[in-house]
């Protein structure tokens, strides 16, 4: 089994750019959501922190989210997961690789640049992560 071709089988591909785009603001608001409601618990001192708690609270929600559906809830609700080279759902390990890629490639400017440019330009819309693991987006209700 393997990921379907991009030329053969365009519909597991069609507009998955910007439902990851979309599927992202969703996850943004939802980690941004889950990060206030653990600031009263801290005595208010995760307040001066805030963005490195959204930045934990973030990398552990991907992993779960990656791990248990191979998709963070924002991918599902738009109908996208993302699987490995071989077609099939991320394990935990691959879930784990994928989103240090991901953190890697916001903390570092220009390698996000070229993951936007990835995903805009290549055939199944991999961004630099899903270059590098060999893993792509597909639309789920194909």
């Amino acid at each position: 089994m393997q990921l379907a071709d991009p030329i053969t089988q365009p519909q597991f591909y069609r507009d998955v750019t910007t439902k990851r785009f979309f599927a992202w603001v969703i996850d943004v608001i939802i980690v941004a959501l889950v990060s206030l409601l653990i600031v009263p618990f801290t005595a208010f001192v995760a307040a001066f922190f805030f963005l490195g708690l959204m930045g934990v609270v973030g990398f552990m929600y991907r992993v779960i989210t990656l791990a248990t559906g191979s998709a963070t809830w924002g991918m599902r609700v738009m109908a996208i997961e993302i699987r490995d080279q071989h077609g099939a759902r991320l394990d935990l390990g691959q879930a784990f690789l994928h989103t240090v890629g991901y953190t890697v490639s916001w903390a570092i400017a220009p390698l996000q640049l070229i993951s936007i440019v990835l995903m805009a330009t290549s055939n199944r819309g991999q961004g630099l992560t899903d270059v590098v693991l060999g893993t792509a987006a597909i639309n789920r209700k194909v």
